[in-house]
């Protein structure tokens, strides 16, 4: 066996290399396209449950460094809850608004 490659089998391959690159390449999905329901379902669940757990974990944080354990840590977690809730609301409203425009708005920044 030798290491010098056959030059016939390498213009094979250069042919079916560029064979291979010339077809278009088939997608499932298309840029752009809608979120199913399912995917936005479990966006928002996400960001509620995102919410949650940095709000605990910043109040528990400032708990222990305080010393005053139940107290940051309900008003930070009712804090996370809340802008959890806040997150959803904007992404549905976003959804909703790209429902009923037909999808040409673009997701406004805050």
């Amino acid at each position: 066996m030798t290491n010098d490659p056959d030059p016939d089998r390498m213009r094979a391959l250069e042919a079916r290399l560029a064979k291979a690159r010339g077809a278009p390449v088939k997608r499932t999905g298309q840029a752009g396209e809608a979120f199913s329901s399912g995917e936005i379902g479990w966006r928002m669940i996400t960001e509620l449950v995102a919410g949650l757990l940095i709000g605990f974990g910043i109040g528990y944080g400032l708990d222990v460094l305080l010393g005053t354990l139940p107290l940051c840590l309900i008003v930070f977690t009712l804090l996370g809850f809340a802008a959890g809730i806040r997150t959803m609301m904007r992404t549905a409203q976003s959804v909703q608004s790209k429902e009923t425009t037909g999808g040409d708005t673009h997701e406004r920044e805050d």
